[in-house]
This record gives C-alpha cells, structure tokens and sequence, in this order.
C-alpha cells in the first residue's frame, strides 16, 4: 500500500490474526469497492506479465534448440539487498544499520533458509544448477568496508554457501564498484562460485581472485553501443590477455543490452573464438 498507488486500498485490510473459527469477517473484506479495483489491477498487470512471461519462453526455448541453453537456471540475491529493495528501501535500511542493526541483522538471518529453498526449487524446475544473483547496495558507493564485513556479507555468504553444498553455483552479479570489496569477497571455497563482474579493473579482480573463483565481464556497455566492430575486438583482445591466462574467464559483457548494434556483439563473438584459446 505504501510503495503501489493502485493497491493503496489495502490498507484497509484487518490482520490475518482474526482467522478464527469461520473467517467471514476477514473474507467479506474483499468486497469493498477499492479492494475489489485493486485485486482487478493485479489482475491485469497478471496478464501483462504472462505475456512477457509467454515472449520469453518462446525465446528460450528457441535457443535452446539452437545450441545456446540459458547462463543461469535461476535467480536471487542477498538478504540485504532483499531488505533494502523490497521493504525498506535504499535510505531506510542505511539508518537501520545505525538504529536498529540487531533487528536488521535477525531479519537478514532469516531470510537465508528461504533464499536457499527458493533457489533450489528455481534449479529443479529449469534443470540449470547456476543461479544469478544481482546485488545492488553492497558496492563500494553505498557502505564502507567494514560495514560491508558486518552488514551485507555475512548472510550473504552464508546463503552462498547453502546453495554450494546443495550442489548449486552461485553467480553474483556485482554491480557498480567491487574494487574495494575483493579481498573480502575472496573468502570462499575454491571454484565454487562465478563473480561476474560491472565495473572492475578486471586485471587486479584476476590477480586477486584468479586462484579461487571464476570471474565474468566486463565489457561496457557503452562500448558495445557506440563503438565500431575493430574497437570491440581490440577492448575483448585486451581483456582476455589480461584475465584468460590459467582459464576461469568468461568474456561477457558489463550489463544487459536492450539496443545495440549486431555486429558489435559479432565482433565480441569472434574475439572470444580468436583470442580466448589458450
């Protein structure tokens, strides 16, 4: 209600404790006006998203058929992040960290076996054993490092962990400034664990992580966008010098591409083919 205008009226919905005996007074609830416009807009936007849902699919499935299979079998990310994204938001969970960061740190902690049991199930339906996991309030811009050690990794890397010894691979999408967090970010078993990679001098991340983790990116975005072809296979030449050596590299992009031109992404297939034999 407080973050969706269109469910705003749910608002007016009693506790789910009264679920006494025969619910009637809970259930008749849903027959208000605004209550009855807002289940009718989710309704809608249901429908949108099974479109989209559809499109995707169909994708996928074309893909697949094609020899591509999808990179990941499913997706989550850190409890903090979950916290701050969903239900907090960016300055709320910040003065938390401050104000209440016992309740902050229980909340995070609960989150952790609900994290693993949904990646699992995630795994099992697509058959893919890799799980994305985007984060976005632990990079170098939003906390410091050692609130990073306190706040944002230790449930993290447990939940990380959990999917490791059910026989999952953690991908971590580390967006923004990692730089500052690898020494800290290194701390897991041997290859177990994908770190790709937005914004990095991907030459220290190899250094510093080549003997523990694989490690992902980072070609820019704006490169791919609005450099020519030659220029995208000199910037992938130049990277898988720098990370391909002893392998554990995968040359990738910095981010998702909506537009772009085709032959760029052409131009990073064939650097990869070219250059990324060893």
């Amino acid at each position: 209600p407080r973050s969706m205008g269109a469910c705003a009226s749910f608002s007016k919905l009693g506790p789910m404790t009264v679920f006494v005996g025969i619910p009637v007074w809970y259930i008749s609830q849903f027959g208000d006006p605004d209550i009855r416009k807002s289940y009718q807009t989710l309704l809608e936007a249901a429908l949108e998203c099974n479109k989209w849902m559809d499109a995707v699919a169909e994708i996928s499935q074309a893909a697949l058929k094609a020899g591509y299979p999808s990179i990941w079998g499913g997706m989550n990310g850190a409890p903090y992040d979950m916290i701050g994204d969903m239900l907090r938001g960016t300055a709320g969970i910040m003065m938390d960290m401050f104000k209440r960061p016992d309740k902050l740190k229980k909340a995070m902690e609960r989150l952790v076996p609900i994290v693993i049991h949904e990646s699992i199930r995630s795994a099992d339906a697509s058959g893919c054993p890799i799980i994305f996991m985007p984060l976005h309030k632990g990079t170098g811009g939003f906390m410091s490092n050692e609130q990073f050690k306190e706040f944002y990794w230790p449930t993290f890397k447990e939940v990380m962990i959990g999917l490791i010894n059910e026989g999952l691979v953690p991908l971590p999408f580390a967006e923004g400034d990692y730089e500052p967090r690898l020494e800290i970010i290194k701390d897991m078993p041997r290859s177990s664990v994908v770190w790709y990679f937005e914004r990095m001098d991907m030459a220290k991340a190899k250094k510093v992580l080549g003997d523990n983790a694989c490690i992902a990116g980072n070609v820019p975005i704006s490169v791919l966008c609005t450099a020519t072809p030659q220029e995208v296979k000199e910037h992938c030449r130049k990277l898988i010098e720098s990370c391909a050596k002893g392998g554990g590299y995968i040359l990738a992009g910095s981010a998702g591409m909506e537009q772009g031109d085709p032959d760029n992404l052409r131009a990073m297939m064939a650097a990869a083919k070219e250059y990324g034999t060893y």
